[in-house]
């Protein structure tokens, strides 16, 4: 798999270039964020640090997902709420804080990787209405009342997995299994973060139920 790093430390950056190289992986790495808008149509997989000499990462992250679906790993210093909260509704597909485990980390990616694959072989799946929201699976949109609703990558593989089986419960274990690969405690904050964005976002919270202690229910 072809990889882009984007990481300013070139003690951190030479570590992780060498592990890669040894599973299997190309990397290029960059230093600036101006350099991962650049590069990234050659790279299957972008590990992005936050802080970059020339600007936040969270901003790289941000005009990256305006013109690229491609998966995004933040492995960062940056360990606060406010910055893991923020980097996955942008669009992060997973937010590792270093120090990391090197296991911990190839481990994730190839989780990520399996998620994205699994999602681009998804074909010719049928559009579900719930209500006045319509998900068009194959398409990958989402409209409630006739609009448009702008959902970001997780945002969507969240629903998706709701739509699929929609008027069913679905537990909190199966989402996080289908949509991240593992249920890790990390990874289960991150699906509250993009639940709740899914209810704002779409402005109908009564069509997404909370089931206590088993999961989530979509429609009646």
């Amino acid at each position: 798999m072809d990889i882009l790093l984007a990481e300013d430390d070139d003690g951190v950056a030479a570590a992780l270039v060498e592990v890669l190289y040894d599973h299997g992986h190309v990397t290029r790495r960059v230093r600036y964020g101006r350099d991962v808008l650049t590069y990234h149509r050659s790279s299957d997989l972008l590990l992005l640090d936050l802080g970059l000499p020339d600007t936040d990462g969270l901003d790289v992250l941000r005009k990256l997902r305006t013109v690229s679906d491609m998966s995004v790993v933040v492995l960062t210093a940056r360990g606060d709420e406010r910055s893991v909260v923020r980097g996955l509704r942008l669009g992060a597909d997973d937010y590792l804080v270093k120090p990391v485990r090197l296991k911990e980390l190839l481990a994730r990616i190839e989780a990520v990787t399996r998620r994205t694959a699994s999602r681009r072989d998804t074909s010719s799946l049928p559009a579900v209405r719930v209500g006045d929201m319509e998900v068009d699976l194959d398409a990958r949109r989402v409209r409630v009342a006739g609009a448009p609703v702008e959902l970001t990558t997780k945002e969507f593989d969240v629903l998706a997995v709701l739509a699929a089986r929609a008027g069913t419960a679905v537990s909190r274990e199966q989402l996080l299994d289908e949509v991240w690969g593992d249920a890790y405690q990390a990874v289960s904050r991150s699906l509250d973060v993009h639940l709740t964005q899914l209810r704002t976002k779409l402005g109908r919270p009564g069509l997404l139920t909370t089931i206590r202690g088993f999961g989530y229910r979509l429609g009646d």
